[in-house]
């Protein structure tokens, strides 16, 4: 039998935060120009200020795979998983300096449109249909993993959770269009940040100190970030999590519709 170890104020937190989030499509629906033009609903009129709007960027694929599947696999196969935000930080130049530029001023919709006017109308139903099928299976699997963490906290039925998120999703998508994406992006993301910093913090006190975590983890072996292999079997590595971090970054933050 299945024991729930939340309290009343983990429900408080997880009601209130789907109720503001739709309350936010609400709000974008009925002011401004209410998402009456693609204009506004597909590109927040491009007047939305920096802040908002980077943050949305990050959030856009920091979801409970990343929480979750993060976490399991640097406990599992040690921190040198890390160093695939490395590509971060040379991938963004390359980001803003070769294909930003292309896509801000053609100023199109889509980038789909930009893959037209280069390939022709072909080529542009192909790779619309292949982002198409794998945001499918992505959302499939983004609305699966909280679900599976939820059943496990609260007994709630998973199914339930898959519904109760992904309609909550919907709607305010629906109704306030990219500006209600945008703000309720900021508004998951400082939850996001201040669960991770609150399990650390508690973990730290639990442990005696911010440095102990350390410690238990260099006991682990998890501290290891020596393996420069460039055997291709060898699971993480410098060559692979470098190359194959850049490569990955380039398809997410430079050409993915979602982010474009």
């Amino acid at each position: 039998m299945e024991h729930s170890i939340f309290g009343a104020w983990d429900y408080v937190i997880i009601a209130a935060t789907l109720i503001i989030s739709t309350a936010i499509g609400v709000y974008y629906r009925f002011s401004g120009g209410k998402q009456k033009t693609n204009e506004e609903f597909l590109l927040a009129d491009r007047n939305m200020s920096i802040m908002p709007v980077a943050v949305s960027l990050m959030a856009s694929f920091m979801s409970a795979i990343s929480l979750l599947g993060g976490s399991s696999e640097t406990y599992t196969y040690g921190m040198i998983f890390i160093l695939i935000n490395l590509p971060y930080g040379y991938g963004t130049p390359i980001v803003t300096k070769l294909y930003l530029p292309v896509f801000f001023g053609l100023q199109k919709t889509s980038t789909y449109e930009y893959l037209e006017l280069r390939f022709g109308r072909y080529i542009r139903m192909l790779t619309s249909l292949t982002y198409t099928l794998q945001m499918v299976l992505y959302n499939g699997i983004v609305l699966y993993a909280p679900a599976i963490a939820l059943e496990a906290v609260t007994g709630l039925d998973r199914l339930i959770s898959i519904l109760v998120v992904g309609l909550s999703c919907t709607i305010y998508a629906t109704l306030g269009g990219m500006k209600a994406v945008v703000i309720t992006d900021v508004l998951q993301s400082a939850l996001m940040f201040a669960a991770v910093l609150s399990v650390t913090a508690f973990c730290a006190i639990q442990l005696g100190g911010f440095e102990q975590i350390f410690i238990i983890a260099r006991e682990g072996g998890r501290l290891d970030f020596s393996n420069i292999s460039i055997r291709p079997t060898e699971r993480h590595t410098w060559w692979s999590l470098n190359i194959g971090g850049l490569i990955n970054y380039l398809s997410l933050y430079a050409v993915n519709q979602t982010q474009v």
